[in-house]
Order: C-alpha cells, then sequence, then structure tokens
C-alpha cells in the first residue's frame, strides 16, 4: 500500500518513542492527526504509542509518556514511525536494531523523526536510500553513513521510507501526508486549526539559524547571518561579509546594533560558540576538532572564549551534560 495514494481508508500508525525525544515531534506527529480526526468527523488515523521494552518514556522536557503497546515481532500496522532525540546510542542497542528491522516489515511505511533518522539508518532501513535528519547532526550523521544520500531538506520521502529533520518539518510532513492521503482541503484545514502558514515545502533547507520575521523586517541583516552560516570553520572578514550583501560595513554595524543590539563580529562569534557548544554536548568529537570546525585557529584559544562566554571550560560542559 502506498499510503500517499489518495484513498478514504484509515491509517494505522505506531509511533515508537524513545526516552530523550522532544514533546514539539512528537506533538507535530500526533496532534496533527487527532485534528485530521476531529475535523473529518471520523476516524482518519488510529495510532498507538509504544516504547521499546513497554515502560514510561521521559521526554526531554521531563514529560512522562505511558505507552499503549511494548514494541515487539508482532506490531503490524500502515506507518511505523520512530521518534528519537538525544542519546539515541545509548537507549538503542544491537538486538532493538534487529528488532526494528524485523518489525519494519510489518508495515507498509516505516519513518524517522529527528533522531529516529539514526535508528532507521542504525537498523539497516535507509540502506542506499535518500533521508534527512536535524541539521546539528549532518555532518556527523553523512560520515557515520556513508551509503545513505544524506538532503539538508526539512523531509526526504523515498518510496516507503521517509524522514524529517525535526519538530516543524514533522509538522510539515504530516500535512503533505493528509494532502496526499486526504485531499488538499482537509490539509488546509489541519493547517488553519493550529494557525500555520504551511509555506515550506519538503526540499527548502533546514536553516542553521531560523530567522523568522528577521527576514522580512530587516532582509540585510539575514543576508548576512546566511553567510555567517555558510562559513562557520572557515570564518570571512566582516568587510567579506558586508561586500556579499552589497553594503558597507559601517552600515552593516548600523544594521546589527539596531536590530540584534550586537555588533556583527560578536554576533558571529557567538554562532560559532553555539555552534561548538552543540558538538560539545551532542557529538563525541574531540575538542580539536570541534575547534577547527568552528574557525579556532588552535585548542587554546576555542577554550578561552568558550568559558568566557559559557564561564565553563569545553571539557566540563561535556561532563556536566553527559552527567545529566
Amino acid at each position: 500500500m502506498n499510503i500517499f495514494t489518495l484513498s478514504e481508508d484509515r491509517l494505522r500508525v505506531t509511533l515508537l518513542v524513545l526516552p530523550d525525544s522532544s514533546m514539539m515531534s512528537m506533538a507535530s506527529a500526533l496532534d496533527t492527526m487527532r485534528a485530521a480526526n476531529r475535523i473529518a468527523s471520523r476516524e482518519l488515523f488510529e495510532w498507538k504509542i509504544a516504547t521499546i521494552n513497554g515502560k514510561p518514556a521521559r521526554l526531554t522536557c521531563d514529560l512522562v509518556i505511558e505507552p499503549d503497546i511494548m514494541l515487539d515481532g508482532e506490531c503490524s500496522g500502515d506507518v511505523l514511525i520512530v521518534i528519537a532525540g538525544f542519546n539515541q546510542q545509548y537507549h538503542v542497542g544491537p538486538a532493538h536494531l534487529k528488532l526494528i528491522g524485523r518489525v519494519s516489515r510489518n508495515f507498509s511505511a516505516v519513518g524517522g523523526i529527528e533522531a529516529g533518522s539514526w535508528i532507521l539508518a542504525r537498523s539497516g532501513l535507509l540502506e542506499r536510500k535518500s533521508a534527512t535528519t536535524h541539521w546539528e547532526d549532518m555532518e556527523e550523521f553523512s560520515t557515520r553513513f556513508p551509503m545513505v544520500n544524506l538532503k539538508p531538506d526539512r523531509f526526504v520521502i523515498d518510496g516507503s521510507v521517509f524522514t524529517t529533520g525535526g519538530a516543524s518539518p514533522t509538522f510539515d510532513f504530516m500535512l503533505y501526508l493528509i494532502r496526499k492521503r486526504y485531499g488538499y482541503p482537509l490539509a488546509i484545514e489541519v493547517s488553519s486549526a493550529f494557525i500555520y502558514d504551511g509555506v515550506h515545502s519538503a526540499t527548502d533547507t533546514q536553516p542553521l539559524v531560523s530567522l523568522g520575521m528577521l527576514e522580512n523586517n530587516e532582509p540585510r541583516v539575514a543576508a548576512a547571518i546566511h553567510v555567517m552560516e555558510r562559513h562557520i570553520d572557515e570564518p570571512i572578514a566582516i568587510k567579506a561579509i558586508a561586500r556579499r550583501v552589497d553594503i558597507s560595513v559601517r552600515m552593516l554595524e548600523y544594521l546589527f546594533r539596531q536590530t540584534l543590539d550586537m555588533s556583527p563580529a560578536a554576533y558571529y562569534r557567538r554562532l560559532r560558540l553555539q555552534t561548538a557548544r552543540r558538538m560539545v554536548i551532542d557529538t563525541g568529537l574531540k575538542l580539536q576538532e570541534i575547534a577547527i570546525r568552528t574557525g579556532f585557529n588552535s585548542l587554546s584559544s576555542f577554550s578561552r572564549m568558550f568559558k568566557n562566554y559559557y564561564q565553563q571550560s569545553p571539557g566540563d560542559c561535556r561532563r556536566q551534560t553527559q552527567g545529566l
């Protein structure tokens, strides 16, 4: 069965929720189905929440999710969606990966939300397929799984397998699914119920920085930030950034002060340090490698700036967060 073909039939969905997942990612999948059922006045989606061991899953916001079922070899349906976030490598071991790979054959389609794409890849379900994951993990994912055609898109569909980059892209994907299966009018009504403009397409690139209204209010600042995004590992001079957005350095300084209350150089440094902190927390990369990837010319320089900004060294930051 192709779940993206127009049909009146109900879709049976199993949501496999791992600990340390995002509530927003889960809600983006779950609440869109609920809204579709309510607006259509019939059960278009039937869902069950599963966990890997049948025990409750604690989300990153500390909310505990009680499962309906434990994932086992008897699980079946139309769509299996794996929702994962932080520490997926600790929550799913080799035996679980084999189980997920085996159970996936009982479903017409399988999806991975946010770090759920890592679970699918580790289970062998993304071999020689196109996929996406959260933008923070793109580089590490592509290194770990070279046989996956990784794309920076908001969501990717390759045959019966789909992946999304996070909470908002999952909302986009669910609207796409509703539109393809149950028609455009229903998708519009579901989008309207959440006061969501739904302007994103699958192939829109995930932004490193979500600029929101800044794109409209001050596009020159937004354009400068996009230049900075593309040069995290090899920073370029503010003069070069100004030249690329076709304004003077003085005007760029003025616009940043007016909109962000800081200089372009300060914002650029902050962007690189925020990127570095995510790598310190979420990856096992050596600190020297993180320093290189975020454009610092030495480990000592990186450590000094990191400590000045976050009031702790990169090493202390990693030890503290890994102990949580």
